[in-house]
């Protein structure tokens, strides 16, 4: 994602929250408002992009998947009882 290639981004924001992002990055000890913005912003996308991958990892979701599919592992006590109990229910029918 690095690049030297600079672009820009716009948007219009109320009086109010000018005043208020700008309050805030004083207070963060941040020279400009710029520099706040793009700190805080980025800082957000990493968490939501950390998040989305720790809970959607295509490439170990596959290989955990053709593991069980090649693999698969034994059942165990509770699984076969409840194949038990799902013949019985189905033979009394």
């Amino acid at each position: 994602m690095k690049s030297n290639e600079k672009t820009s981004f716009d948007t219009r924001l109320s009086k109010e929250q000018k005043d208020f992002f700008e309050y805030a990055a004083h207070l963060g000890g941040f020279r400009t408002l710029t520099e706040f913005v793009l700190h805080t912003v980025k800082q957000q996308a990493s968490e939501i992009v950390e998040k989305h991958q720790s809970i959607l990892d295509p490439k170990r979701d596959r290989e955990i998947f053709f593991e069980a599919i090649l693999n698969p592992p034994l059942p165990n006590e509770a699984l076969k009882m409840a194949a038990i109990r799902c013949r019985k229910s189905f033979s009394t029918i």
